[in-house]
């Protein structure tokens, strides 16, 4: 058996099906085998299409906008927005400056991304950056 299992469900009937026939055997098994199990359900994560989208958006921006005298990378836009958006906390660093303490974009749901793409297209307009991102890939 492997260490993780992984069923996409999107409506209430393929959802019950799934679980009937793929989860349930694997976790009556294990249990009867003496191992414990931890059935997790949470919120699918960001799309691919998301993902390359956030990425053509912080590079539109990397390239356009200085920010306070200075070139930004995407990745570092991709703090700066995301502290932004969850309104992270910052810590001084073990050896100074200090660190901003943030989630992840790969663990955002597809609703957290398109906010974060959203605030991204509003800085962009203040900014007066032309993004060459297709429009989309926001779905929630």
């Amino acid at each position: 058996m492997t260490d993780r299992f992984l069923i996409r469900c999107w409506e209430p009937v393929q959802a019950h099906k799934a679980i009937n026939a793929q989860v349930w055997p694997l976790v009556k098994a294990s249990l009867m085998a003496g191992r414990r199990m931890v059935v997790e359900v949470k919120p699918e994560t960001r799309t691919l299409e998301q993902n390359a989208r956030l990425w053509a958006m912080l590079s539109d921006i990397a390239r356009q906008v200085d920010w306070y005298g200075r070139k930004l990378t995407p990745e570092e836009w991709k703090h700066v927005f995301t502290a932004a958006l969850s309104k992270q906390n910052v810590v001084p660093g073990i050896d100074g400056g200090f660190v901003v303490l943030g989630k992840a974009t790969s663990k955002m749901t597809k609703g957290e991304m398109a906010e974060l793409q959203t605030l991204m297209e509003a800085f962009g307009a203040d900014k007066g950056v032309r993004f060459t991102a297709p429009d989309g890939g926001t779905d929630a």
